[in-house]
């Protein structure tokens, strides 16, 4: 005949496992992204003499480079630092702004020659949706982003290509960004 266990072990034993289960889901959460959104409270009177709260202004994205190519490609500025997803039809897309490596390609056209799902980085920084594009002086010049979603850290002297960026914008990058695309860079 098989022993049975007490209800207390069987409880105690659920219990832990849950506990277990939710501080393994808070340490997960905790190493994410963290949004933040801003809250707009209705004004305290509905009087006529009452002021609407001001909506937020937004300035327009960054307008594209002149000279930057024609038709669909990825756009990239060196002295803005700052991407350009540019649409078929010679559109922006998208844009944000990206972290440079210490070494940069040269203004011109480059296409995407190679991508990656992730790697450790050169700097020994786990990275994802990493995009080669060119190489410099025996570098590799590639967009990615950190797993974690963090900027790079300092160089520390190193020579480094990795152009990073949030993980948002990766992702965007990296679904926009298929092996053949022009990369136009420009000052």
């Amino acid at each position: 005949m098989a022993a049975r266990l007490p209800s207390w072990a069987w409880v105690t034993g659920l219990t832990a496992g849950a506990t277990a289960a939710v501080v393994a889901l808070a340490v997960q959460a905790d190493h994410g992204p963290h949004p933040t959104a801003a809250v707009v409270r209705p004004g305290a009177s509905a009087s006529p003499h009452a002021h609407a709260p001001k909506a937020p202004q937004h300035s327009a994205p960054p307008a594209l480079p002149d000279a930057s190519g024609q038709g669909r490609r990825i756009v990239y500025s060196l002295s803005r630092q700052r991407v350009w997803l540019v649409d078929a039809t010679g559109k922006a897309a998208g844009t944000f702004a990206v972290w440079p490596g210490t070494v940069s390609p040269q203004p011109g056209r480059y296409s995407i020659t190679l991508r990656t799902q992730s790697l450790k980085g050169s700097d020994g920084v786990e990275i994802e949706h990493v995009m080669y594009f060119t190489k410099v002086s025996g570098v590799n010049i590639a967009f990615s982003n950190a797993l974690d979603g963090a900027s790079p850290p300092p160089a520390e002297g190193k020579k480094l290509g990795g152009i990073r960026m949030h993980k948002e914008d990766g992702a965007a990058l990296w679904s926009f960004g298929e092996q053949g695309l022009t990369v136009a860079v420009v000052k």
